[in-house]
Formats: C-alpha cells, sequence, structure tokens
C-alpha cells in the first residue's frame, strides 16, 4: 500500500488527504494544530465556478480569460484550463461531503462578483465559505480516519525532507511534546503548508503559515517560482494583533471606496474607473489607495440591514468586536496589507516539484495565479490542486526500499541541540521581528531596486549570524530552528523582486514602472551552497 506523508491540514492538504485515501493510500497528515485552526477557516469570500445553474452569459471560457488576465499572463494556460474546468464539479463534489451554499428562493446558486471578473461567478456561504469548507472536509477525513486510512499527528513541525539523489522518501518532524525529531517515511511527501506570512509580520494571514517549508526545501535543492508576486489585499482593518480582512464580497454587494476632502467625499476609484471602479483587480485598488496617501473608507451603511445580516454577517460582526463599527450606518476604515503569494514552490502539472517524490499543493505551490490572483480563485484553487496531487500520485509506483538516513538524522539531531539552550534569553522571534520590518519597508506595494539591494543587505547580515546564536528554547525551539529558513526565504523573494526589472500584477516598481515582453516568463530561483540563482523560464520547465 503506497504510504503518503502531508504537512499541512487545511483545505489543500485535507482533499488530498480525502482523495488519497479513497484512492486506498495510507495516509499520514500532520499538523500543529487541528484543521478548524488552519488559515483556510478565515477565507470568507467565496469559491468561483462556472456551472449551468446561473448567469447564462458567463462561460468557463471567460473564467479562464479573467484567470489569464488576472495573472497578466503568466500562469500557465493548460493548468488554468484545468483548474477552471473542473470548478463545477468542485462545486457537486463540495456539496455532496455537506458544504451548503447560498441559494435563492428558486433554489439557484447565489454567486457575487469579486475584483476583476467579468461575470458574477463566486459562490459563497453566507460570509463563512472557508469555515463551511473545511468543516464538511474535517467530516470527510473522519471517516477514514475511523478506518485506520488518515492518521492525524498534531504537534508536529515541519523540519526538512528525507532527500538522497534528487528523490524524496519522507520528513523529519518536530514533535513539541517530546521535544525531539522523528524521522517519518513515506513513499510521497506532498506539502500544504500554506503562504509566507511571517516574512512581512502582521497581514491578514496566519502566522502558522510561516514560509519555513518552503524555505527549507529550498536550501534542499527545490526550486522556488514567481516569489517576487505578493497579493496586497486593498482593504483590510488595522487591529492589535493583526491586519483583519475586509472581504471583497463587501466591494462584491455595492461597496464603495472613498476619501474625504475639504468636508466631501471622494470616489476615487469610480471616479477614474467608472462604475465598476471598485472591482478592479486587487494590485490596481492597491496601488490606488496607497496613492491617496489618505484615510480611505469602504461604506456600506446604505444596503438594506437585511441584506447585510445575511450576506455579510461575518464582517458586520468582526468590524463590530475589534473596532466597535456598526457596518450598517458608518463606513470602515481600510488600508492595504499582505494577503496572499503568488509564488512559492514551482510545481508541475501533477503538482510534483524539481525534487522526485515531493509534491506541493495550495498556496505554497506556484501555479495558478500567475502575478495576481483573481478574487475567489483561492479556495477553488486548494481544492483542486489537493484533488490533482492526488490523482497524479495514483498513478504513480511506490519508491521500493528506502535509503539509510541515520547519518542524516543524527547531524539534524545535533545541529537541533546545538542552537538551543534554556538558559539563553535570546528569542529567535526578535529576529523574525526585524525581518518583518526590513520586508514592508523595501518590498512593499511600491518597490525600487535600491530598497530591494538594501533589503538584500538586511537579511544577509541576519542570515550570517543566524547560526552563531543561541535561542531560548523555553520560548519555542520551532521558531529557532525555522529561522535561517524562513531567512533564506526572505532573502530569495528579494532575488526575484530585483531580478524582475519590470511592472507586472502585484509587482510593480517605480524605477521600472512598464510592462516588458521580454519579462512573459516565470521567475525560477535556485539554492546552491548559500548562492542564489536566478533565472526566466524561457525553457518553459514549468509553463504549466
Amino acid at each position: 500500500m503506497k504510504k503518503v506523508l502531508i504537512i499541512g491540514s487545511g483545505i489543500s492538504g485535507m482533499s488530498c488527504a480525502v482523495k488519497c485515501a479513497e484512492f486506498g493510500m495510507q495516509v499520514t497528515l500532520v499538523s500543529p494544530y487541528p484543521s478548524e485552526r488552519s488559515q483556510s477557516v478565515m477565507a470568507a469570500g467565496g469559491i468561483n465556478a462556472v456551472t449551468g445553474e446561473h448567469n447564462d452569459e458567463d462561460s468557463v471560457v471567460s473564467h479562464i480569460e479573467d484567470t489569464l488576465k488576472g495573472g497578466a499572463w503568466l500562469a500557465g494556460k493548460k493548468a488554468v484550463t484545468g483548474l477552471c474546468e473542473g470548478a463545477g464539479d468542485i462545486i457537486r463534489y463540495l456539496e455532496s461531503i455537506g458544504t451548503v451554499f447560498s441559494v435563492d428562493s428558486n433554489g439557484r446558486p447565489m454567486v457575487r462578483a469579486f475584483g476583476g471578473q467579468s461575470h458574477k461567478r463566486t459562490h459563497y456561504c453566507g460570509a463563512s465559505t472557508g469555515k463551511q469548507i473545511v468543516s464538511a472536509l474535517v467530516m470527510e477525513a473522519r471517516r477514514y480516519e475511523g478506518v485506520g486510512s488518515i492518521v492525524r499527528l498534531l504537534r508536529r513541525h515541519f523540519h526538512s525532507a528525507l532527500i538522497k539523489d534528487g528523490r524524496c522518501y519522507g520528513a523529519l518532524l518536530f514533535n513539541e511534546d517530546s521535544g525531539k525529531l522523528e524521522d517519518t517515511y513515506a513513499d510521497f511527501l506532498v506539502v500544504a503548508t500554506g503562504g509566507m506570512n511571517s516574512l512581512f509580520g502582521k497581514t491578514t494571514g496566519s502566522l502558522l503559515c510561516d514560509g519555513y517549508a518552503a524555505g527549507k526545501l529550498f536550501m534542499q535543492g527545490a526550486v522556488l517560482k514567481n516569489l517576487e508576486f505578493i497579493q496586497y489585499h486593498p482593504t483590510t482593518m488595522e487591529t492589535g494583533q493583526k491586519r483583519m480582512l475586509i472581504s471583497e464580497a463587501v466591494r462584491g454587494e455595492g461597496g464603495r471606496l472613498f476619501y474625504n476632502e475639504n468636508g466631501k467625499r471622494v470616489y476615487f476609484m469610480e471616479d477614474k474607473y467608472g462604475p465598476k471602479g471598485n472591482l478592479m483587480t486587487r494590485d490596481v485598488v492597491a496601488r490606488e489607495i496607497e496613492a491617496t496617501k489618505k484615510e480611505v473608507f469602504l461604506d456600506i451603511s446604505f444596503m438594506d440591514k437585511k441584506l447585510i445580516d445575511s450576506r455579510l454577517s461575518e464582517v458586520r460582526d468582526l468590524c463590530k468586536k475589534y473596532r466597535g463599527i456598526d457596518i450598517s450606518k458608518e463606513p470602515i476604515p481600510v488600508a492595504p496589507s499582505v494577503h496572499f503569494f503568488m509564488g512559492g514552490l514551482a510545481v508541475h502539472l501533477d503538482h510534483e516539484t524539481s525534487i522526485k517524490n515531493l509534491f506541493a499543493v495550495g498556496e505554497c505551490a506556484s501555479i495558478y495565479h500567475g502575478a495576481n490572483r483573481l478574487g475567489g480563485n483561492s479556495l477553488l484553487a486548494a481544492v483542486y490542486s489537493g484533488i490533482t496531487c492526488a490523482s497524479a500520485i495514483s498513478e504513480r509506483k511506490e519508491s521500493g526500499d528506502t535509503p539509510d538516513f541515520k547519518d542524516y538524522v543524527e547531524k539534524e539531531e545535533k545541529a537541533f541541540e546545538s542552537i538551543t539552550d534554556d538558559k539563553s534569553p535570546f528569542p529567535a522571534v526578535y529576529i523574525r521581528n526585524m525581518l518583518a520590518d526590513i520586508m514592508q519597508t523595501n518590498l512593499g506595494i511600491v518597490r525600487s531596486g535600491e530598497n530591494m539591494k538594501k533589503g538584500m543587505e538586511d537579511v544577509d547580515y541576519y542570515l550570517s549570524v543566524s547560526d552563531r546564536i543561541k535561542y531560548d528554547a523555553g520560548v519555542s525551539a520551532y521558531a529557532a530552528y525555522s529561522l535561517k529558513g524562513i531567512l533564506a526565504a526572505a532573502r530569495a523573494t528579494l532575488c526575484c523582486a530585483e531580478a524582475r526589472r519590470e511592472s507586472r500584477g502585484s509587482h510593480f516598481r517605480s524605477d521600472f514602472p512598464e510592462t516588458s515582453e521580454d519579462y512573459r516568463f516565470a521567475t525560477l530561483v535556485s539554492y546552491d551552497e548559500g548562492a542564489y540563482r536566478v533565472w526566466l523560464d524561457k525553457e518553459k520547465v514549468y509553463e504549466n
């Protein structure tokens, strides 16, 4: 029986696990916390799909075109076509396992518009689509857990992959309870660890998605792709702990952006782009808000309160709880924040990385979104990538005999012990906080070569000292050993951004403001003993 080890239990990881179990494989599903605490539950807006039950004018072809255009023509057409053509089946699958989508009085699916879309095609579950899908997948996974096809390991973190001669045989895991590393073998390793939020500190996402897995695998030989494309969501609200996402659903339902000038409201997006200005793509809206240099608000107070309560209840509750704002009476103060990473591990159509038998799914895999993700496509890609990966693995042969990793495991255990000390007062989180300042300062909505080079110099300094400091193990041993991988991911991101000397999608450079056909290729970066090699994928190895 094939053994599959999956790191991450959000929507993409669970989708892959459930489908692998359906195919008769033995799955080990690893995460620090239960799926109910994954970032996936934060996805409130909806999931894109063209079905036969709505909008006679819409089509799968239109969904494909919107996705390719929104991604500034960097996403592979084959991958995007598969994603959009499979969307209807995914909606039906999610319904079959218990996801309850909103419908009208005639039982037809209710859909809303998201930025960059030519038609309304975003299905939703009130204001908690991500929670609904997670709940349905959790129950489906438990059916297989009950018969032993899926085994969950909680309070485990990824440490490193077990790789020999370009092939993966499993992973080393850090067990929080024992404080030890565990070698866990499998025929296939699937990484579903989300985006690189901790590179930027306070974002809309969970800091559990910290970029370490991608950074460590990068240092172990995996190629990364399109790291410069970081989506700033235009409408987020400041709170003490993080930036709270004000879902694009608010603008999809008619919300209007404005700022005040001389006692009057200026609806700047509508003034510049017309009636649909508030639903321009996220990169455009984020840059326009940034350019105002003013406090910007999102207003939905003119809507019927019953409509707000039925369609935007989660946004209503969030604003009331964290800022005391009644959105049926007053506007919401908003500002852009890092929200989604289009870049990540470079994968082929079957989601295999540059290392054999190592796969990546969900946000940590770069394949469907090009230079800028279309609103409503993230949940679709999460489910679709997990199912696609599982289907590909089902057609593969088992790895066969596992090489001896004893020396490697002992080496990593010694390295792990050498950087932690219960008597050390130095917390690893200090450097992570400094990294967040570096990235926010030098890789913002508008960036320049000068700033990015300064950012690389600063990251290089922390890389140079990271191995020489003993960290407080009492705070978090994981924070200590993950630091270098996170720093490597940050350095690679800055390298990719500096190398792309044009503006495209979510990557906007003040020193190269035009889009160039010379750069209509994916950016790839590899690591070789501390050296970062960046090149454009002109041979279209990862064209997809």
